[in-house]
């Protein structure tokens, strides 16, 4: 498996650190999500498939070394915890619990890089689609990324052309915020009057909502971020 075809998840109640490996790790090729605890993390991994976690040991209410225990319950995806230098009980009851690897903090970013490339090269690899979310879980509504489909129960929505390659986008990169210049361009429209071409883009999306969220005008899965864009945010 090569980073491309990786889809990572950083579990960290530092919001400092979680910016910064996402950013760092993304530079580097990863697809990257972030969650600030167990609990967000939880919510995360029942919408999504990760191919590594790298999980800090700290946290507030569930620490790493009890999320890892319960984690290898249920699945098999890799996991490299984050300890502080002297916590070696912690990296020992860590790796008892199941997780891959460890590294101390503070570390260099390249370090886990390298830590990380070694775990994925003992992973199989999943094929070209390996490592990004097959199914995006939006409330009653779930998407399969592959096929493109968005279902509600067992009724297939209908999705036009814009709209379904709105999805596309937005699936490619849950959690992150699309700016309105970026989905012009992705769309195709750009042009001298880019306004114009947000401005339709805005009435795609309002479209779009009313497919996915049970209260369009407070949307809680397809979020307006103000003066960014627009977010996916699933389950």
């Amino acid at each position: 498996m090569s980073e491309g075809d990786a889809h990572l998840l950083i579990v960290d109640d530092d919001e400092r650190i979680r910016t910064l490996l996402q950013r760092f790790l993304r530079r580097n090729g990863f697809w990257v999500s972030a969650a600030r605890d167990a609990e967000h993390a939880r919510r995360l991994l029942g919408g999504l498939d990760f191919d590594l976690i790298v999980l800090d040991v700290m946290m507030p209410g569930e620490d790493g070394v009890s999320f890892t225990r319960a984690l290898r319950g249920a699945l098999d995806v890799p996991i490299l915890l984050l300890t502080a230098r002297g916590e070696t009980e912690s990296r020992i009851a860590g790796l008892e619990a199941g997780a891959d690897d460890y590294l101390p903090k503070p570390f260099e970013p390249k370090e886990l890089l390298l830590r990380i490339n070694a775990i994925l090269r003992r992973v199989p690899s999943l094929g070209p689609d390996g490592g990004l979310p097959k199914v995006l879980h939006l409330g009653p509504v779930r998407y399969d990324v592959d096929r493109g489909e968005m279902w509600q129960g067992e009724a297939l929505v209908r999705l036009t052309a814009t709209e379904a390659q709105l999805m596309k986008i937005f699936a490619a990169s849950p959690g992150e915020v699309v700016s309105r210049a970026k989905l012009v361009e992705d769309l195709g429209r750009g042009g001298p009057d880019g306004g114009a071409q947000e401005r339709a883009v805005d009435v795609q999306i309002t479209r779009l909502r009313r497919k996915i969220e049970s209260d369009p005008k407070q949307p809680r899965y397809l979020q307006t971020v103000r003066g960014a864009g627009y977010m996916l945010v699933a389950d």
